[in-house]
Formats: C-alpha cells, structure tokens, sequence
C-alpha cells in the first residue's frame, strides 16, 4: 500500500525536513495508518490528499485533531523536540524590531523543527508578543470604530474556529453567553487577515478559521487587573467547556486571551508564520518581547492547537512523568480552594490536565492555574513545578533548602529534560532541568536587547562589539527579567527573595513528621518475620527461587545489585508455562536519543530518594498545614519502621492496615476470586480515606499463609491507587505496601512506578536473616545493607529515563506491559501500554493458586524452595533459548564450518524461539499471492541492504567488532560503528 502510495503521489516524494528518504516517507504514512487496526484495514486504506483524509472502508477520519486511540497510536504520547527563542528590550520599549528579530530567530531554528510528508506543512510554529496596543487601537478604530480602553483595561487573544460559517456563529454565541454572565463586554470579533497560498495540502485541510476576540470589564464590573485576568482564564475554559461538548466544534480552540500578551501560531513551519499572519507585517505592530517556538512532533501527530506557545509559556523538551503528574493533579482536584473563584473553581475551571494535551500543553495549564488560581507569580509556578536539584546540594542556604522542600510536599517535579521560557507580559524568564539536559544561551546588547535561544547563530546582524555580556543557562537556574525594574534579576537574588517571602524555614522545621521520631516514639517494637520452620513454605508461597535467593538477595545483602549478562534468553512472563509474579510483565522505559540518561553515581548530586507522603492541602495556599507531612528518605522501609507505623499513633496519625488476602476456599470456588478481593480491598481503603480520614494506608499480606492466599503486592498497590486518583483521594492519603512477594529491584520500581509511597520488603528481610545473617540474630546489619543496595538500584534504574527523584518517579507508570490483558490493565495499571493484550485475572489467580499448593502440600512433606532455572539451565525447568543442545550445535557449526551442522543449529534455535519470544510466534502468510521467483533480487544483492547496529567499540569485543566489519565489508553491507566509533588503528587507506 505504501509502495503504491509513494508511486502516485509526486508531491509526497518532496524530501521530507530531516527525513530525505523514501523510508522516512514511509514511516510518516504509518503513523497515519496507525489509527487503523493492523489485522484487518491495511488493505482498506487511501490517502485522498486533496481531502486530508484517510478512508476506511468507506469511512473517513478527520486528521484535523489527533484521532483517539487506535492500533499502535496512542494520543497520550505526543511529545515535541523543539527550538526555542525570546527576544526582549530590558527596559520593556516597544517596536517592531523586537517582532522581526524573533521571527529571524524563530526561521533560523527551521531545522529543530518537524513537518510532514510535504515540507510545505509544519509541525507547528508560532510566536507569543506583548500586547500590541499601538496597531490594536488602529485596527479597532479603523474596523469598528471603537477607541479601545487604557493598556491593561481590555483583553485579546487569537480563536481557532472550525471551518462552517454556521458553527462559526453557534461557538460565538456560546462564548458571548458566557461574556455577558461573567459581566465581560464584547469590544468585536474581528477576522484574523491570513495568507494560505503557501501551505502544505496537510496544513491546509486542517486549518482553523481564526478570529480576534476583543473585550473589556463590564460597565457594573470593578475588576482590578490582575482580577480581570482571572476572569479571562475563566471566560475562556468555560466556555470552551461548553463548546466541546458539541463534537463537530471540537476544533474550537483559544490561542490566548488575556490583557498582557496575544499568541500567533498554527500548524506552520518556521517560514511560514510571518507570511501567513499579515499582522505581524504591519510596522505598528510594535512589542517589548516576543517569544518563538518551532515544534518537533516526535512520532506523533502535529495539529493547530498543539503548536507552541501556549498561553504562557513555551517548553523544549519531554516531561517523563507525565502521566504521574496529571494523575495526581487529578486527584488534588478535590483539595482545590482559591481566594478568588471560590467554589466555582471546580465547576468551571477543572479538569485542569487533559489527554488531549501534550505534555507541554498539561505544563502551560497547570501553571496557569498556580498563576491566576492562587497568588503566585508566574515564575514561582514555574520553581515549584521544575525545582532545582537541592536535597543533595551541601551549597544550597537553610532559607532555600526549606523553599524547595515546602514546596515539594505540594507538588512532585515535572521530571525530565527540559527548556522552559514563560511570561506574563511583565515578566519573561526561563529556565532548565536540574540536570541542564536542554541548550540554552543569552546576549544581553549595548542597546539593552537580551537574547536567548536554544542555540547561538539566531540573528545574522548581531556582532560581538554589540554584545556587553554572553552566557548560558544553567541546570536548575532561572533566568528572569522585571519590565518594571527595567534589569535582568539574577538566580541568587531571586531565590533569596522568594525564599524568605513566607516563613517557609519555620514551616519546615515545626511541621513535618519524620519517620525516625515515630520509630524512636514507639520504642522499637518488635517486628515479626515468618517462624523459621516455615520459612521456606511462605518464600515459596511469595514465589521466592533458591536462585532468587542465592544470587539476587544474596548480592543485595553484600552491598550491591547482581549483575547479569546483556539479554534475557528465558520466556517472556506471557510465554512461560512456570508461575510469574505480575512484575515480570513489565518492561520499564528507558530514555533515548533526545532523552539522555543520568549518571547515578557521578551526578548523585541531582538524584534523591527522599519522599514526602500522606496526605497533601490545598494547592493553591501557602500555610503551615502543607508542611505537616510524613518525610521518608528512603522508600525502601525497615521491619522497624513498619512496626511502628502500624502499631502506634504519632502526632495524632494513625495508619490504617487494609488485609491483601483473600480465602483460599474462595479461590477454588470461583476464578473470579482475585477480582473480586480487589474490588472489596479498593472499597475499604475509599471508605478508610472518605470516612476515617486514614492519614496513612497499608496493604498488608501478613495474613496469608495455609488457608489465604496474598493478593500480589503489585495488582493490589495499583488497583488501590488508581481507585483513588479515581475518586480523588489519593493525594489525602499515603499508601505503604507490606510485601512479602518485593525481592527484587524491578520489583521495588513498579511497585514505586504505579503508586506506593513506601516498601517493607518482610519475605526478603526474613530470607536475608535466614540465608545470610548469623543464627543467633537478627541480621540487622544484612538487611540495612540490602535496604541501602535497593535504594541504589531504584536509582540506577530511574536514571536510564532521566528521572531525577523518587517522588517523581512515584506513579509515573514509566513502563509498558506486555501479555496482560484489559481488565488487569483498566483497573490496576490505567493508562500503561499493553499492546498485545494477554491474560485475565483468571490466569492470576491459577498463578497464585501454583504457588500456595507449592508452598503449603498436602500431609507433613519439607518443601525446598524451588529452582526452576532461570539464571542456569536445569532440566525440565524454564525453557531457555540459549539451550545446551543449541549451543552444542553452535560450536559444532563454527569449528567445522558446515552448512549442514549451522542448519542443524538454525532448526533448534527457531523452535526454542517460539517458547521464549514473540518473535518466534510470527508465521508468514500463505493467502498472498507468490511473487514470481525472476523478479526477486539475488541474495548477493539483498545483503547489500544489511547493516550492523550501533554497537561501539568497548560494548563488545575489539574481535567481535572487527569481525562485524569485516563481514559487512565483504557483503558490501554498511558497518554501523556506534557511537563509540572505530578503534583509531582501523583508520588506513583500502
């Protein structure tokens, strides 16, 4: 389909910007076609150019707004890799340079930019200005006759209406509705003037109608300026609200509307946008700064709306915990109070983040909301949201150490690379990540103008001499410029200011709860682990091996993680005919190319694992009451620490123990058993939180034993919190699982990754003092040093996605499953890719079922822990695909050099596959037609086509390297070296 999609389509073989090739042509056709089902629309589909739709048996898609979830699209991944520019004048003059300036800047950033099949429709580009008042006051004149109020006394923004004089007309009416009942009166819509004539046809069938909506305080209204702004932000979401509920006005869309700055922007390419707007032309069009953003849709859809800048504020980069972050803001949605809005906020304004939102997008409105929902400054949303890195930093003053740490019991970082630049029309500022992962430079000139972009080279005309001061943004530093003040304000000073704004210090050291005093309050109380003649009956019942316990827990009470080869050759969890704890479904996400990982060692200093839980206030205040929650530095817990929380009050918190067991009568009466124990546990933990006001939950499976069987820590930990993000109670509460299944470190990640604030490890503690520690004690010092080695992992693994902190890394659901299907996946692990689907909680259950008949057998038998084989092969345990028959014939193949004997290998291994991977379950399709043997290239020819991978010198071998490219050579293949490059000696002449 593709093939004959690119033969007929001249205009789509147009290289694509960063895609010269047919091949990334063609990758931008399956993004398309991944809105259809695999199995069954391939051959249904055309792409009809002179419509921008796609056809699906006889159907069509609109592409004007991002489809919903189909195939392998999933909207919830719309991530951007962009360039990013501001141009001001420091003491705040207006002109119409500053708007040239940025659109130079913004055409010179083309290349951090994406577009489509056709170079000729964008990504998205656009550009955020003051508010131009000299050119408005013409235009309003000149169009209604009207003299606009003073500066700061009327509100504009940009609308992006769907393309039906008749919707055009129902939306309008709908937003002057609520105009006229918010006390807003309408100035006049007026017609954006655009030029089309260049857009791409993709750009071109998606574009909007856009309107300029002009407005000012009613006669009875007596808004001050900042409260008129609020009742913008509210005009605006609600009225939205109420259009969208209309499916044919979903592409209603408001760029911005406020009294400070006007937003231009679209489904452009960086050329187009000062061709396109024929405002910006105009020489009185005049700005005292001016923000530019050329978007980079990675694997994703581009649209109007999701062109950049938002309302406030432009992002380069990609939030790696979006999904925790906007599930917690959904749940803080219950807490929200402003001084202003009252109770209408939740009405109105909420839901505040959106799945029809990038991550930037959820960014822009969740500061908003701190910005015009509560008091703060648009900065100040911006430090709470993308904290520097100060639990670790020794440099760091007690005023600024208590701001940062008041401040993350209101909100866990946005965590992940990122270039943030903002304003509010008195401000303009940015920032970056406390790792720096993002480029970004300044100039400050003779003649007062500032700079900054997300690489040097922007303006042709600038010349050193003009220069009066050169530099870079630093990881977790802000940049911020005062209008008013008419200078740039340095970080130290800033932070020092807003650091000492509130008794922040005072906060801090009254209010939190510690977990050491709550253990040193309740006396240390004695903490149980499994009696030692039953040890190996519930290790096995919590799916303990000898192997897990020999090499995994072993080397974690000796200090560090084991470490294995690269590659795993047993089954996937879905493929293994042994039982397999829920964990092993999942496959945690690691950063990529534009995602650079951490060094948890080196750059420890930007990691933490300290956590604040229990339950959060109000996000919109600042009080003392935010500081009252329970500090964990580490979310691996002590017997100790868990005996006291559950046996003791501290401070008047008393946790609440929640039973993840369920009757093993039950099981074998019902394979629903599973389910429906979920079901009763999230009810008593919503009642424990809605009624009791439980400050603290814990999932204990201490029950479990002969007659009950646990719940796995993993289904139970995630079925109870997204129940609370559902019913928005989980940020007034903490969640704390004790486990006896966690032994591992992937076990302690996904268990943090879909919700719990703290791990008591006991089945693993008892394995450490059985196994590892003297009989005479308790092995204190084993399990504090296999506590020590979990947090260390936990931080390893956190790094390799370039998450900073625990509590961002918290719920972030960094993972993808595979073989679990959709009932587990909807009620334990919303929102988490499954793509193959899989297995039910019927499968679950049998799982558990295995283990407890293992684990508790019929009559007086010993059990043994079991050894199935995972790490070294036994016979008749775990299948592996590196077997030692395959291996046999492996070396029989290369010492001989015979085609018989590598055929004989090639056989065995293509059926061990098809027990250990996905891939071996693929089989080739015998209802095509054949095609006819002379039209097929030789194999001479097709090898040319091969490539290595990446694999540089020092991840393998210096032989095996070589060898590699001596292969491709003599192929006529291509040696792809990594990026590690060839060893020095290999350059010379052929």
């Amino acid at each position: 389909v593709l093939g004959s999609l690119w033969r007929s389509s001249p205009s789509a073989r147009t290289p694509r910007c960063r895609c010269e090739s047919r091949r990334h042509w063609a990758a931008h056709m399956l993004r398309k076609a991944a809105l259809l089902r695999e199995s069954s629309a391939v051959g249904h589909v055309n792409l009809l150019n002179s419509r921008n739709l796609l056809l699906v048996r006889g159907r069509a898609l609109s592409t004007k707004r991002f489809p919903s979830k189909k195939g392998l699209y999933n909207p919830e991944n719309e991530k951007d890799s962009c360039g990013v520019g501001m141009v001001a004048h420091l003491k705040g003059q207006a002109s119409h340079d500053i708007v040239k300036d940025a659109n130079t800047m913004l055409v010179r950033m083309a290349h951090r930019g994406g577009c489509g099949c056709e170079p000729s429709s964008g990504d998205g580009a656009g550009v955020l200005t003051g508010m131009p008042d000299g050119f408005l006051r013409r235009v309003v004149q000149e169009e209604f006759n009207k003299t606009l109020p003073p500066v700061g006394s009327y509100g504009a923004g940009n609308i992006f209406f769907p393309r039906d004089a008749a919707a055009v007309a129902e939306c309008k009416a709908a937003f002057e509705r609520h105009m006229a009942r918010l006390n807003i009166e309408l100035i006049g819509w007026r017609k954006v003037p655009v030029d089309n004539s260049e857009l791409g046809p993709t750009s071109l069938e998606s574009e909007p109608h856009t309107e300029m909506l002009l407005v000012k305080p009613g006669e009875a209204a007596a808004f001050s300026p900042a409260d008129f702004n609020r009742e913008l932000y509210r005009l605006r979401i609600a009225a939205a609200k109420e259009i969208h509920q209309t499916p044919a006005f979903e592409d209603f869309y408001v760029s911005s509307l406020n009294t400070g700055t006007l937003v231009y922007k679209g489904q452009l390419t960086p050329e187009q946008v000062w061709g396109y707007f024929k405002d910006l032309q105009q020489p009185d069009y005049t700005s005292h700064l001016a923000l530019v953003h050329s978007r980079f849709s990675t694997n994703t859809f581009p649209s109007w709306s999701r062109a950049q800048p938002f309302r406030s504020l432009c992002h380069n980069g990609e939030i790696n915990t979006l999904r925790g972050n906007k599930n917690m803001m959904r749940s803080r949605e219950a807490l929200l109070e402003s001084r202003y809005f009252g109770s209408i906020l939740k009405d109105e304004i909420t839901p505040i983040c959106s799945d029809d939102m990038s991550d930037s997008g959820n960014f822009d409105a969740v500061a908003e909301l701190l910005n015009k929902g509560g008091d703060r400054p648009l900065h100040e949303a911006v430090m709470m949201m993308v904290p520097e890195a100060w639990q670790q930093n020794p440099h760091l003053s007690d005023d600024k150490r208590a701001f940062y740490s008041y401040y993350a019991n209101m909100m866990e970082p946005w965590d992940g690379p990122a270039m943030m630049s903002f304003t509010d029309g008195r401000y303009v500022g940015a920032c970056l990540d406390r790792n720096g992962l993002r480029p970004s430079r300044y100039y400050v000139t003779r003649d007062d103008r500032v700079l900054l972009s997300s690489e040097v080279g922007v303006l042709v005309h600038l010349q050193d001499d003009l220069c009066v001061r050169k530099e870079r943004l630093e990881p977790g530093k802000m940049f911020l410029i005062d209008f008013e003040e008419g200078r740039i304000i340095p970080d130290g000073e800033l932070k020092a200011k807003m650091s000492t704004a509130r008794p922040y210090r005072e906060w801090m050291e009254k209010g939190p709860l510690r977990i050491d005093e709550w253990v040193a309050q309740a006396g240390k109380p004695a903490s149980t682990l499994p009696p030692r003649n039953e040890l190996n009956n519930y290790l096995s019942m919590f799916g303990f091996t000898r192997e897990a316990v020999d090499i995994l827990v072993s080397a974690m009470a000796k200090g560090k993680e084991a470490l294995g080869s690269m590659g795993v050759d047993t089954p996937l969890a879905a493929l293994s005919l042994m039982p397999r704890a829920p964990s092993h479904y999942f496959k945690q996400l690691f950063a990529q190319v534009t995602n650079p990982p951490i060094d948890p060692i080196r750059e420890e200093v930007v990691m933490s694992l300290q956590c604040p839980v229990g339950p959060e206030a109000n996000l919109l205040d600042a009080s003392e009451k935010h500081a009252q929650r329970l500090l964990l530095p580490h979310p691996v817990l002590s017997l100790e620490e868990m005996a006291a929380l559950k046996t003791t009050a501290h401070r008047s918190w008393t946790a609440t123990t929640l039973d993840s067991t369920f009757g093993l009568a039950a099981a074998k009466a019902s394979p629903d058993a599973l389910r429906e124990a979920l079901v009763s546990l999230c009810a008593q933990a919503e009642k424990a939180v809605k009624e009791d006001k439980a400050p603290l939950l814990i999932l204990s499976d201490r029950s479990a034993g002969p007659d009950r069987l646990p719940i796995p820590s993993l289904v139970a930990c995630g079925a109870v919190h997204q129940h609370l993000i559902k019913t928005k109670l989980r940020t007034s509460t903490g969640l704390l699982i004790e486990s006896g299944d966690a032994k591992e470190p992937h076990d302690f990640c996904t268990l943090i990754g879909y919700g719990a604030d703290g791990i008591c490890p006991y089945g693993a503690y008892a394995a450490v003092s059985a196994f590892h520690g003297s009989l005479d004690t308790s092995a204190d010092k084993e399990m504090a040093t296999y506590r020590k080695s979990a947090g260390k992992a936990i931080l390893k693994v956190m790094s390799k996605i370039g998450i900073s902190t625990v509590q961002s890394y918290k719920g972030a659901q960094i993972f993808e499953a595979i073989g679990l299907g959709p009932d587990i996946m909807e009620m334990c692990f919303t929102g988490t890719a499954s793509r193959l689907k899989g297995i039910g909680f019927d499968y679950l259950q049998k799982d558990v079922m295995r283990l407890h008949s293992v684990a508790w057998p019929e009559g007086d038998r010993d059990v043994m822990l079991p050894n199935p084989g995972d790490y070294h092969y036994r016979d008749g345990g775990e299948k592996h695909y590196n077997s030692p028959q395959a291996m046999a014939e492996l070396q029989v193949a290369s010492k001989t050099n015979s085609r018989k004997a590598y055929e004989m290998y090639a056989r065995t291994a293509i059926e061990q596959s098809k027990s250990v991977s996905i891939r071996g379950l693929l089989t080739f399709r015998s209802d095509v037609p054949g095609v006819p043997i002379e039209e097929v290239e030789s194999a001479a020819e097709i090898v040319k086509r091969f490539c290595t991978g990446a694999m540089s010198l020092g991840s393998i071998s210096s032989e095996t390297h070589e060898a590699l490219a001596i292969a491709m050579n003599t192929l006529g293949g291509k040696s792809n070296t990594g990026e590690g490059g060839e060893d020095p000696r290999r350059f010379a002449d052929n």
